[in-house]
């Protein structure tokens, strides 16, 4: 532990030197206060240094020596003030003339072939058969997992091979600028 004196100023002429501090006294006392309850009509103890001197009331103003240039005491009430409103708290006007944005509607999804919808169906249906034999606990045959395993692998890849690859288009963008 650094002493009063080890930590950089030097006190100062007009103090008294002070006695040393018991450390392990002061940390005794308030280890043996830890559990005690503070009594109801007593104040909390104030240190001496917070005090402000009072001032005379009326000091002389043709006194040179009364008048100070120091800043009155600050008090030391806090006022609290109801917030009445707020940032959050407002709202826009609303014009009824402003157009409002209405999204058109989507265009319908293009017709599938027969080819492409049992595709799907063994994507989606080949997985959903082996859950439903799990969840249901039966046992699991070697056609129900060739049926499962089967069409789902057939039908990804019925769906990649049927991809187009739009070659013929010339609105390739890796071909970079074309002037």
């Amino acid at each position: 532990m650094a002493d009063r004196e080890d930590e950089g100023t030097a006190p100062h002429e007009e103090e008294p030197p002070r006695p040393p501090l018991d450390e392990d006294a002061v940390w005794a006392a308030l280890i043996a206060g830890y559990d005690n309850d503070p009594e109801p009509a007593t104040a909390a103890a104030w240190p001496e240094a917070e005090n402000v001197p009072a001032q005379a009331a009326d000091p002389d103003p043709t006194d040179p020596a009364a008048v100070t240039t120091a800043p009155p005491p600050a008090d030391r009430t806090i006022v609290i003030h109801p917030v009445i409103s707020g940032p959050r708290d407002y709202e826009l006007a609303d014009d009824e003339d402003e157009a409002h944005f209405v999204p058109p509607e989507p265009p319908p999804l293009p017709d599938a072939d027969v080819t492409t919808k049992f595709a799907w169906i063994a994507v989606l249906g080949g997985p959903l058969l082996l859950l439903a034999f799990v969840l249901l606990q039966i046992e699991l045959t070697w056609w129900a997992v060739t049926l499962g395993v089967g069409g789902f692998l057939g039908g990804f890849a019925t769906l990649v091979a049927r991809m187009s690859t739009d070659e013929e288009d010339d609105d390739d963008p890796g071909r970079g600028a074309v002037v």
